[in-house]
């Protein structure tokens, strides 16, 4: 094999400076013109490509034909139907009403889903537009989409990097890859082959979106666009499968059993119609009827404005909702996955800890005294450059300077002047400046203490400059080691006296202490992981970071206790089966270090094979995978990439991981509020049917034309079912664990509660009222009435209002399913004391105004019958509270026999 095979069998990080040049065909003037414009041509434009999705008019059109809005089309079909065979009786007007909810409701998803759905504008963002190329021996300015395999390119301090390259040339550089590996520390990277390892860790590489915090290169493009790393995680996102919300599947699941309850129910009766002798057509038109009754038309509206509220309520709780569904699902999370960097912490340095004159100091303990050669070398020794951004100066370098930086303002620093630089390198580990201030000149030392302390002779102590002896060495390592032992970075500073900027030898020097740093936990995260654990929920931490700072960081806000939590690394967790990987899940205290973004999918996607209902809080474009793959992804608003808030259903406007235990208490109330409106909306049914049989089987007079269930059904009781949709969650929601997962929407006892309890008793009150008029006038049983007699207008125009009114009370009878209605305040849910005026409004509008009477075919009756419909609302009231009263005491004897 020629040694040119050889080369290119290497990994472009493996190869020497001129072999990688050679391997990808260039040269140290880079690339000609008409080279880059065949590889252009071969390799495509350097940028993120969008897979293949449904355009817009077919997503649009996807919203007006799911399960549900296919029963109310079918609804729609069969009234017109209806009014087609037996014109007059107002199908006509249901119809189109129906149509109108599908397509207003289809509507408002779609503009809620579209708005926020932009994440591949959002990954293009991360891309520099313009980078500086070498081409034909010059050094251009070109578009970065026009980068190619080969291309060399250089950048400097605060530039991002637009595709993945090898070092050619390089002078103190330092990259943050925290949107790859969600570690905040940034590495070191040099020039020069590098033993082979994980990609990402190769010292000699640069990658797409990922920015240089200090220090300029020259560097050789080996892969653009989708070839990148930064490519195959949006790869990711984009092939991460959308998961249904268990709102979504419970929803399906409503529909489905509202389809066949309707629809046999239809069918049931179209054959007893038959068995009666009906005539064939009247007998289809009452079976339409039927079903037509028992969909009912305004649950879909009021489920999407129920969850349209509540990202309203979440909103101003600084959590910000981009997919409506999502704002259940986080009440029905058992575990968050959380990304450490930027979410549990602050994501930036900051000094923690000193070691100084033979003690070791919690950083605001530290005081000036005694060590002004510490706080001096901390403020003078970095690559900072002070830039104004929006008006306001910012130092822009490498986050752990900036900390040393904002340390060193405690004390009285000396005015200097900075001499010479002898800058950071790999290799060595350290860097040095040399400045003049107190009429001398001084070399100030700071980097990693294995590397420092070799180069110390004396130290400064309590009493002095002394000797640095062996057994000073050993107290300041086992400093170094019980600061590292805390998840700490742990750098030495020292310095010594110079007799001339010429003098740059760092030797001889004079150890001043170590400064411990650390990104710190956000303060009001421990209280949210202590709400977590007493909600049931599991917090598991997912981080790319060193494990020993991961672990400190999880015994310091409370996500861990035990003295030996298990810690899985990635190269670890690559090894292992799905099978293993299940099963460590099963530890009470676990967290995962070091991780790619492709192993957190597979924590996730373990976590749902074993039933959890997982959240994945995340800031990186590392994240947006697993926050896509997740049953809710949570990004950070202020420090998160776009890339992860593209990705996410929830986002974080304050950054504050104490925001999801809030928008988890909203979630939990979205459920139990579902539940409060379904048991409202589904009572109205019963009164709403057993007229309509009565009017077959008996031969009654229909009681409530179809007109008028379609007034209840999307007018009257829509704004109270509303209001039972904003209550406010109760204070015991986030003392409960987490719903069982086998548990429904539409349970039993719900649906026993609706149309076995409250609908007949609404049923009996409102026929009550309906035949009271009737005989109040002289009407007797088997007399006919004409769809237009005043007196039909004006029972059905009672029996309609007795619903109505009935409903009124109903409202406050289904703020909880046990509790009694003296137990919620009035006041605590405004909606509610405004929907109960628009229903009674709507109802006097509808009876008294004559546009209401022509539209609904309805009377004014005797002033009388208004308190005999409060009476029987009020009954129902009294029955229904009973009932709530034996079920606390048959629980309180069960709970203390």
């Amino acid at each position: 094999m020629s040694l040119a095979t050889a080369i290119r069998c290497m990994h472009v990080s493996h190869l020497a400076d001129a072999e990688a040049l050679a391997g990808l065909g260039s040269t140290a003037t880079g690339l000609d013109s008409t080279t880059a414009a065949l590889r252009l041509a071969e390799y495509g434009p350097n940028r993120v490509e969008d897979m293949a999705s449904a355009p817009l008019w077919q997503r649009l059109l996807q919203e007006f034909g799911h399960f549900f809005a296919l029963i109310l089309w079918l609804a729609a079909a069969l009234a017109f139907f209806a009014e087609w065979r037996v014109p007059g009786e107002g199908m006509w007007q249901l119809g189109v009403a129906i149509v109108l909810v599908i397509l207003i409701n289809g509507a408002f998803s779609f503009w809620q889903e579209y708005r926020a759905e932009q994440a591949l504008a959002a990954l293009r963002q991360l891309l520099p537009l313009q980078v500086k190329v070498l081409r034909d021996g010059v050094l251009r300015t070109l578009p970065a989409e026009a980068l190619v395999p080969g291309d060399l390119i250089e950048l400097e301090e605060g530039d991002q990097v637009p595709a993945d390259c090898r070092l050619i040339e390089a002078r103190g550089v330092r990259v943050n890859l925290s949107t790859l590996t969600g570690e905040a520390q940034a590495q070191s990277r040099n020039a020069g082959s590098d033993q082979p390892g994980h990609v990402l860790d190769a010292s000699n590489l640069l990658f797409a979106g990922t920015a240089l915090v200090a220090g300029a290169c020259r560097a050789i493009v080996f892969a653009t666009g989708m070839r990148t790393e930064f490519g195959r995680i949006a790869h990711l996102t984009q092939t991460a499968g959308e998961t249904g919300s268990p709102l979504q599947r419970e929803i399906g699941r409503l529909s489905r059993l509202v389809a066949l309850f309707a629809l046999t129910l239809g069918t049931v009766f179209f054959g007893i119609g038959m068995l009666l002798g009906l005539p064939f057509w009247s007998n289809l038109m009452f079976a339409i009827g039927i079903i037509v009754a028992n969909v009912p038309e305004g649950l879909l509206p009021t489920v999407t404005l129920s969850l349209a509220m509540a990202t309203q309520r979440m909103a101003r709780r600084n959590a910000l909702v981009r997919h409506l569904p999502a704002v259940e699902t986080l009440g029905s999370t058992t575990v968050i996955c959380s990304d450490k960097t930027g979410t549990l912490t602050q994501n930036r340095m900051q000094v923690r800890q000193i070691f100084a004159g033979g003690r070791l100091l919690a950083a605001t303990e530290a005081g000036a005294a005694g060590l002004l050669r510490l706080y001096t070398g901390a403020h003078y020794g970095h690559q900072l450059k002070l830039v104004v951004q929006e008006g306001q100066p910012r130092w822009l370098g490498e986050p752990m300077e900036i900390a040393l930086l904002e340390f060193s303002a405690a004390a009285p620093i000396p005015s200097a002047q900075v001499l010479d630089e002898i800058p950071f390198t790999g290799e060595r580990r350290r860097m040095s400046v040399i400045v003049s201030h107190d009429a001398a000149d001084w070399l100030y030392c700071k980097g990693a203490p294995e590397s420092v302390l070799p180069l110390c002779a004396t130290w400064e102590s309590s009493a002095g400059l002394q000797q640095l002896d062996t057994a000073t060495r050993q107290q300041i390592t086992a400093a170094q080691e019980a600061m590292a032992a805390q998840g700490l970075r742990v750098l030495a500073f020292a310095w010594r006296r110079v007799d001339d900027a010429a003098d740059r030898e760092e030797c001889n020097l004079v150890f001043s202490g170590l400064i411990g740093l650390a990104d710190p936990p956000r303060p009001e995260v421990p209280a949210a992981i202590a709400r977590c654990h007493s909600a049931g929920i599991r917090v598991i931490m997912v981080t790319g970071d060193h494990p020993r700072t991961a672990t400190a960081i999880a015994r310091e806000i409370g996500l861990i206790r035990g003295e030996a939590p298990v810690v899985i690394l990635g190269d670890a967790l690559r090894l292992m089966t799905p099978a293993q990987l299940q099963i460590a899940l099963d530890a009470p205290e676990i967290l995962f270090a070091r991780i790619s973004a492709e192993q957190k999918m597979l924590v996730v996607e373990a976590l749902k094979r074993k039933g959890e209902i997982v959240a994945v809080t995340g800031d990186g474009v590392n994240d947006a995978p697993a926050l896509k793959a997740a049953h809710i992804g949570i990004a950070m608003g202020q420090s998160g990439t776009d890339v992860a808030k593209s990705a996410a259903d929830l986002i974080l406007l304050d950054d504050n991981f104490a925001s999801i235990v809030n928008a988890v208490e909203e979630g939990r109330a979205v459920f139990e509020n579902i539940r409060k409106f379904l048991t409202y909306i589904l009572t109205s049914n019963i009164p709403e049917l057993l007229p309509y049989l009565g009017f077959v089987l008996l031969d009654i007079p229909l009681p409530l034309t179809i007109i008028q269930i379609l007034a209840v059904d999307l007018g009257t009781d829509m704004l109270p079912a509303l209001a039972l949709g904003a209550e406010r969650p109760q204070h015991a929601l986030m003392r409960q664990p987490p719903r069982a997962r086998d548990e429904r929407l539409l349970s039993w006892p719900l649906l026993a509660r609706a149309y076995l309890w409250l609908g007949p008793l609404q049923a009996a009150a409102s026929l009550a009222v309906f035949f009271t008029v009737l005989s109040v006038s002289g009407w007797h049983y088997g007399d006919a009435l004409g769809r237009l007699e005043p007196l039909y207008l004006q029972a059905t125009s009672a029996c309609f209002a007795a619903i109505v009114i009935a409903q009124m009370v109903n409202v406050f009878l289904c703020r909880h399913p046990q509790q009694p209605v003296w137990h919620f305040s009035l006041g605590s849910n405004p909606l509610l004391l405004a929907g109960l005026l628009f229903e009674l409004g709507l109802l006097l509008a509808i009876i008294y105004l004559p546009i209401g009477q022509a539209l609904f075919a309805t009377a004014p009756f005797a002033a009388g019958f208004w308190l005999m419909m409060l009476a029987l609302a009020l009954l129902i009231g009294a029955l229904e509270e009973a009932r709530k009263a034996w079920l606390r005491h048959r629980s309180a004897l069960r709970h203390h026999p």
